[in-house]
C-alpha cells in the first residue's frame, strides 16, 4: 500500500468538507428545453465543523453563478479561483459570519456533462423533448453548485418548473398522481451522497408493480417495462430478508431513452434503468437487482472517496447474485457468476499487475476510471470468498451487522479493514487471517488460493463448441434449452480467430447479427469485428447509433479501432455522437481521437 496519498481525502472535490458541511439543499429550478438550461436557486444549509471557518468552497463545472446571498439576504463576495480539467472549478465564497445558509442564483451550461437534453425525435413518442441527469461520479457539480463529494451526505428538497404537460421526477419521493400543471415538489428527508442527485423530465407515465414499487417510462415503453420488471417487489422482500428493512420507503424505477450511458443508476427512490434490459424474457433483470442492492451497499453505506468504490460496487455485485439466486434459482446465479469472472479475466489480462487491487488509485485521474472490473468483479469474488470461508449463515450475520453499523455513513477502505479486524478476525480468526484479508484488498491479481467459479450448466455449451470446431454443423447443436447466459458464454469462449465460413454458418443458423438481445448482439459483434466479418457492419452501425450504453459502445469502438476500421468508425461515430450522453462523448472523443 502506497503512503503517497492521504486515504481520507477526496481528491476529486475542491470542497472544504472537513471545516464546513452542507447538510441540506433546497432547489428552485426552471427547466428550459429551448436553451438546454436549468436556471434557479440553490440554498445550502451549513453545519460548521470548525466554528471559525469563514469560507465555503464548492464544486462547479461550467455553471454561471449570478449572485450569492446569505440568510440575511446580504450579498456575499465570491470568486472562481481554481480550474481543473477533471474536477471543474472551485467556487470560493467569503462568509460574513457563522452564516446559517447561503443562496446561489445560477444557471447551467447547455453542454453540462451531467445533463442530457434529447429532442422529440430522440424519444419513443417523438412528440416531446426529454431531459435526464447522470451525476455519478462527479457531474452533480455541472447542474448544482455544491460540495460534490461522497463524504458530504445531504438531505434535499426541490421545486421544479417544467412545460405544462410534462412530468418531472427526482431521486426523492415522487407522486405518480401529481398534476402535469408545470410545477413539481420533491423532498428527500434521508441523507444521501451528492452523486445520487437525479432529475428527469419528459412524457412519462407510471405503472404499478407492488405496494412500494413501480416504473416510470414513456407510454410506448411502459407495458413492456412493467412486465419485464414484475419481480421487483419480490426482489425487495428477498433483499430485506438478508440486510434488513428497505430504508428508503419506495423503490421506483424510470426507464430512460437508449442514450442513457449505464445499465442502471441507483438513485434512491428512483433507480435509472436502460431500455436495453427489456429483452422480453427477464434474462437481463439482474441489473434491476443490482440497483436495488445498492439501496443498502452504496446508498446506505457509501464509499467515502472514489478510491473506495469497491466497497460500493463489490458488495453490491455479490448481493445482486444472492437476490438472483433467491428469485430465479441457483443455476442462473451460477451462470452469472461465471460470466462475471470471465469479464474479470479479460481485464486481468489487459491491465498492469500493479493496478489489479481493490482500491482504485485514480487520485490524479478521471474518477470514471475507477469503474472497472476490479472494483466490481474482483471485489465481488472477495466477498464470495468470505462467504465460502465463514459459511453462509455466519457471513449473512456479518453482512447485516456491517450495513447496520455504518448506515448513512461514508467509509474508506481502511475503515472497513479496521472494522473487519474487530469483527471478522475476532469471531472467525480460524477461517480468515489478517494477511489473507490484506492480500485480497491490497494484493495485485488474484490470491493464490482463489478458485474460479464454475457451473455445470455450461458443460453443454463447452461440448457444443468442441463439437462444432471438430466439424459438426451448427444446425445440429442442441441449443433449444440455452438461456442468454449460455449464448454469452458460447460467444465469449469461441477461438479468437475464426474463418468467414465459420462465422457465416453461425450467423445463418442462429441469426446472431439480427439479435434483439443487446448483450448477445454486443458479444457477437465483438467476435465478428476482430475477424473482419463485414456482413455485420450495417447492423453494428444501427446498434451504435441507437444505443448509448457505455458497457456496449466503448468495447465495440475499441474492437473497431484495434481491427483497423478507421473509416467505419468515423462514419458511425459522426452520426452516433449527437445521441450519446455528454459523459460518454468525453471518453469516446479521447479514445477515438475525435475532433469535432
Amino acid at each position: 500500500m502506497s503512503n503517497q496519498w492521504d486515504n481520507n481525502r477526496d481528491y476529486h472535490s475542491f470542497a472544504n468538507v472537513d471545516e464546513i458541511r452542507v447538510k441540506h439543499l433546497a432547489l428552485d429550478l426552471e427547466v428550459d428545453f429551448a436553451a438546454k438550461q436549468l436556471t434557479g436557486v440553490a440554498e445550502l444549509t451549513l453545519d460548521y465543523i470548525d466554528t471559525s471557518c469563514r469560507h465555503l468552497w464548492l464544486d462547479l463545472r461550467d455553471l454561471t453563478i449570478l449572485e450569492v446571498r446569505d440568510d440575511k439576504d446580504d450579498a456575499l463576495t465570491f470568486s472562481i479561483d481554481k480550474h481543473d480539467l477533471i474536477l471543474g472549478e472551485r467556487l470560493n465564497i467569503s462568509l460574513l459570519s457563522q452564516t446559517a445558509s447561503v443562496k446561489l442564483y445560477y444557471q447551467t451550461s447547455p453542454n453540462a456533462q451531467g445533463l442530457q437534453w434529447l429532442t422529440p425525435e430522440q424519444t419513443s413518442g417523438k412528440s416531446l423533448p426529454f431531459l435526464f441527469s447522470q451525476s455519478q461520479p462527479v457531474n452533480a457539480r455541472s447542474w448544482i453548485p455544491l460540495q460534490d463529494s461522497p463524504k458530504a451526505r445531504i438531505t434535499f428538497e426541490a421545486i421544479v418548473k417544467v412545460p405544462v404537460g410534462m412530468r418531472a421526477v427526482m431521486s426523492a419521493m415522487n407522486d405518480a398522481t401529481a398534476s402535469l400543471d408545470g410545477e413539481f415538489s420533491f423532498f428527500m428527508e434521508k441523507s444521501m451522497p451528492t452523486h445520487l442527485l437525479a432529475i428527469a423530465v419528459g412524457d412519462l407515465a407510471f405503472g404499478k408493480i407492488g405496494d412500494r414499487t413501480g416504473v416510470y417510462a414513456e407510454p410506448e415503453v411502459l407495458d413492456a417495462a412493467v412486465k419485464e420488471f414484475e419481480d421487483t417487489e419480490l426482489m425487495v422482500e428477498i433483499a430485506e430478508s438478508l440486510l434488513g428493512p428497505y430504508p428508503w420507503g419506495r423503490y421506483d424505477m424510470i426507464v430512460l431513452p437508449p442514450s442513457f450511458p449505464f445499465g442502471g443508476m441507483e438513485n434512491p427512490r428512483l433507480a435509472f434503468i436502460t431500455p436495453t434490459l427489456i429483452a422480453g424474457d427477464k434474462s437481463l433483470v439482474s441489473t434491476v437487482a443490482h440497483e436495488l442492492a445498492h439501496s443498502w451497499t452504496g446508498n446506505l453505506v457509501s464509499n467515502a472517496t472514489w478510491r473506495d468504490l469497491w466497497l460500493n460496487e463489490g458488495f453490491t455485485t455479490y448481493f445482486t447474485n444472492r437476490i438472483v439466486e433467491a428469485v430465479f434459482g441457483k443455476e442462473q446465479a451460477e451462470l452469472e457468476l461465471v460470466l462475471e469472472y470471465g469479464r474479470l479475466k479479460e481485464e486481468l489480462a489487459a491491465t498492469e499487475l500493479a493496478e489489479q487491487n481493490l482500491p482504485a488509485n485514480v487520485q490524479t485521474q478521471d474518477p470514471n476510471e475507477a469503474f472497472n472490473r476490479f472494483t466490481y468483479d474482483k471485489a465481488s469474488m472477495f466477498v464470495h470468498d468470505l462467504e465460502r470461508r465463514l459459511g453462509r449463515e455466519a457471513f449473512d450475520k456479518f453482512l447485516y451487522t456491517y450495513v447496520q453499523h455504518f448506515a448513512f455513513e461514508a467509509i474508506t477502505t481502511e475503515t472497513f479493514i479496521e472494522y473487519a479486524k474487530q469483527t471478522l478476525l475476532v469471531e472467525h480468526g480460524d477461517k480468515l487471517s489478517e494477511a489473507e484479508l490484506l492480500e485480497w484488498v491490497y494484493g495485485c491479481g488474484m490470491p493464490d488460493w482463489f478458485t474460479a467459479p464454475v457451473s455445470n450448466s455450461l458443460d453443454k455449451v463447452e461440448a457444443g463448441i468442441e463439437s462444432w470446431l471438430q466439424g459438426t454443423p451448427a444446425s445440429s447443436l442442441e441449443t433449444d434449452s440455452w438461456r442468454v447466459h449460455h449464448w454469452q458464454y458460447f460467444l465469449n469462449s469461441l477461438p479468437e480467430a475464426l474463418s468467414q465460413e465459420q462465422l457465416m454458418e453461425l450467423d445463418e443458423c442462429f441469426n446472431l447479427t439480427q439479435s434483439t438481445n443487446a448483450e448477445i448482439a454486443c458479444d457477437w459483434f465483438r467476435v465478428a469485428i476482430r475477424n473482419h466479418y463485414d456482413p455485420v457492419l450495417p447492423a453494428l452501425s444501427d446498434y451504435l447509433i441507437r444505443i448509448g450504453r457505455g458497457k456496449f459502445v466503448r468495447p465495440l469502438y475499441s474492437e473497431l479501432l484495434i481491427a483497423g476500421y478507421e473509416t467505419e468508425i468515423k462514419q458511425i461515430y459522426s452520426q452516433a455522437r449527437v445521441g450519446y450522453h455528454p459523459s460518454i462523448v468525453v471518453q469516446l472523443d479521447k479514445s477515438l481521437n475525435f475532433k469535432s
